[in-house]
């Protein structure tokens, strides 16, 4: 477990723009910064972060939150590991006991994989250079192959010692799980003894394929003595999806994103031989046809992409694959073939640096150009393999989204194949009807997919509840949930901020936050949250105003510093000007007035955000749920409401603030009187073939002060119409 102070010390140094960078390229809009969501496959960037409130949130599917949330829902991560990870990337010490059996058996099924993977490449590292079978076989192979000490140790490769053994026996000295070694495939089970293990990949050269986040989700092994099999590869599992993982994504994001383009190769050493030929955003697609996944992964970090390949009829062939996907997904798209009897790792050998850069850049290819010119070389006279030829480059062109686009490659293919301009836009379009369409019933089937995975394999919300069940079994149960949920989504947004003056029984006067104003007039109807997640939420948020106190006076005095700071710098600059003593008084006047109106703004959102900062990343899952959820939902004020409104948004925040609130309490309370009233005129319904007319007239009078009540409501709640049936 780890200690409060240190969870603090964690989520204090999380910063959201340098977490989601490790897995999304992100560029700077406003004082926002937007990327291509990582949790779904996108063309259009819809996930936004935001630096003031250190959240993100995917416009799209929904997703999104503090670091410690985004880590946890992009790793599949608990709380205590998302900690654990975020506390690693800051360098933040954290003393926690050794794990027993006891507990190591009681990790989730992906942790225990993903720790399985690290321990078993660690492992094969270390006997890469330890052992005499490493060093004489493994070391030797690679340094024939030209990689370097740098490389090996950049890319981790390690090697499996050839005894059949030497892995599983490693294990169990270090009571490893083998039945996690053996999921993720790093051992084989015997079907002749069961229960018994040997090594998968023993003999061969291993090359680790981690994640964006750096974790070891597979292992692939080279051949080094002829065998069947010259590659061996981890099987898919919980942790590794094949067509969503691509081999160097992890050393290459960070110089993807800078040079603003990847080179896609198709093997471990294409990788590492360009990698060491100083072309270091390179990934490959480790011999498979390329996917959404992995497109959608490389497209986080930029819309550039060329397709290297060998310069033989396989290598044309591997160049067509997948240009549709990429063409669908708004990249720029280049082939390169290289010279025959060269592959990227042979031909980076082969030549200097500056030569392989100056080979990309005389010899890549646009894409279209390139398919148009492959196809046509090989129709020779022959009619139907023209047209062939002409229908499949039309369907390439129909798969680019953008309209301009389409017609610049139009206008290149008409010149190419020597069709007109007017009969090849009239088949592309009538193809992108038809390429719409296909991709909207994807899009349908994967929801449908969605919906039914989450039905036979249900995960709870804030409220136990699965998504499947929620409406109608949370509203049965409880009634007030809508209610509720406003209320407590509003204090989440507002809740430490000041909302009124109140006159004590002794005389004095002091001012109430908004989450002490709403608790004042739930108890004064004796009301409270019968949702248990709002409950324990709203509880936290009224427990926060001591550390909120605490936490102004540091921030005041910072912003004092800050403040004086920016007034003696803008004094200076006013000063060396060649103004008069008029003119030199407005500036500085107009210099205070900016100053000072920045500072009322910092203190105005260190207020606004205390809360969603300090509990979207608490500990309790139904409040980080809740909090997260809150701020997800909240609806930011519009361009046009704040070009009609000559204040400052801040100022318009607090009056929308002084509105929803009080008329969420309002709405709460007039349910709450709904259904009473429901409930008498059951009652009286029951009591009507009891002749007693007495006990009816007192459930009358009941009711009529029940409705005089919500009147009085609707008096409070202005324009507001408060239905007069009772259904």
């Amino acid at each position: 477990m780890i200690d409060k102070a240190t969870v603090q010390k964690i989520t204090d140094a999380a910063d959201i723009v340098e977490v989601v960078s490790d897995y999304v390229h992100l560029i700077k809009r406003g004082r926002n910064f937007v990327g291509l969501c990582p949790f779904h496959n996108e063309k259009t960037p819809s996930f936004s972060v935001n630096s003031v409130r250190n959240f993100c949130y995917c416009f799209s599917c929904k997703k999104g939150g503090s670091p410690v949330n985004f880590i946890m829902e992009k790793e599949g991560l608990s709380y205590h590991d998302a900690l654990l990870h975020l506390a690693a990337k800051y360098n933040i010490k954290v003393e926690e006991k050794e794990l027993s059996d006891d507990e190591r058996r009681q990790l989730n099924e992906r942790e225990s994989l993903l720790v399985a993977n690290e321990w078993a490449a660690s492992r094969m590292e270390k006997d890469l250079k330890d052992t005499d079978e490493g060093r004489s076989v493994g070391l030797q192979y690679l340094y024939q192959r030209g990689v370097t000490e740098e490389a090996i140790k950049k890319f981790r490769l390690g090697y499996n010692p050839d005894s059949g053994h030497a892995l599983t026996d490693a294990a169990k000295l270090d009571a490893m799980d083998l039945k996690s070694l053996a999921e993720v495939g790093v051992l084989g089970e015997s079907q002749k003894i069961p229960g018994s293990y040997y090594d998968r990949f023993r003999g061969r050269v291993i090359f680790p394929v981690l994640n964006a986040s750096g974790k070891v989700v597979a292992l692939g092994g080279r051949d080094l003595k002829g065998g069947m099999a010259k590659y061996i590869n981890s099987p898919e599992s919980a942790i590794y999806k094949k067509s969503n993982e691509l081999y160097g994504i992890f050393q290459a994001k960070s110089e993807i994103a800078k040079q603003d383009c990847c080179y896609l190769v198709e093997g471990y050493m294409d990788v590492i031989g360009m990698w060491q030929a100083g072309m270091e955003n390179v990934v490959a697609s480790s011999g498979t046809a390329l996917t959404d996944g992995q497109i959608a992964m490389i497209h986080r970090f930029t819309d550039n992409i060329t397709l290297i390949y060998d310069g033989d009829a396989a290598g044309i062939k591997a160049s067509l694959r997948g240009i549709d996907m990429l063409l669908a997904h708004k990249m720029n798209v280049k082939v390169l073939l290289l010279p025959d009897g060269h592959d990227p790792d042979s031909f980076a050998r082969a030549n200097t640096p500056e030569n392989f850069r100056k080979y990309v850049q005389d010899h890549a290819t646009d894409i279209i150009r390139f398919k148009a010119q492959v196809l046509l070389k090989d129709v020779g006279d022959d009619p139907q393999k023209r047209v062939a030829a002409i229908q499949s480059v039309v369907q390439s062109l129909a798969h680019i989204p953008d309209k301009v686009k389409r017609n610049v490659y139009i206008q290149e293919c008409s010149r190419i194949l020597g069709v007109s301009e007017d009969v090849i836009e009239g088949a592309v379009e009538k193809s992108r009807g038809n390429v719409v369409e296909q991709q909207r019933r994807q899009r349908q089937n994967g929801e449908i997919d969605r919906l039914e995975q989450e039905e036979s394999n249900p995960q709870p919300n804030i409220a136990g509840q699965t998504r499947s069940s929620r409406g109608g079994q949370i509203i049965e149960k409880y009634p007030f949930y809508p209610f509720e949920r406003n209320v407590v989504y509003q204090c989440v947004r507002y809740g430490i901020l000041d909302f009124a003056e109140v006159e004590f029984d002794d005389g004095t006067i002091d001012m109430i936050n908004v989450a002490e104003y709403v608790a004042e007039e739930l108890q004064a109807d004796d009301i409270w949250f019968t949702f248990p997640a709002f409950a324990k939420t709203f509880s936290r948020i009224l427990d926060l105003k001591e550390d909120y106190f605490n936490e102004k006076v540091g921030f005041n005095e910072n912003l004092e510093k800050e403040k004086q700071e920016l007034l003696e710098s803008g004094y200076k600059e006013i000063a060396s000007k060649d103004m008069t003593m008029a003119e030199i008084r407005r500036a500085e006047r107009l210099l205070e007035d900016r100053v000072n109106e920045e500072m009322a703004k910092r203190r105005f959102e260190f207020a606004r955000y205390f809360i969603e900062q300090k509990l979207s990343s608490h500990s309790d899952d139904d409040v980080r749920r809740t909090v997260t959820e809150a701020i997800n939902e909240e609806q930011p004020l519009s361009n046009i409401y704040l070009r009609n409104n000559p204040v400052s948004e801040r100022k318009m925040e607090v009056d929308r603030m002084r509105v929803l609130v009080p008329r969420g309490v309002l709405e709460w309370k007039n349910e709450l009187l709904n259904q009473r009233i429901r409930s008498k005129m059951k009652q009286l319904d029951s009591l009507r073939e009891h002749t007693d007319p007495s006990e009816q007239h007192k459930i009358l009078l009941e009711i009529q002060s029940l409705m005089e009540k919500r009147g009085l409501l609707g008096k409070e709640m202005g324009d507001r119409t408060i239905g007069t049936k009772i259904k």
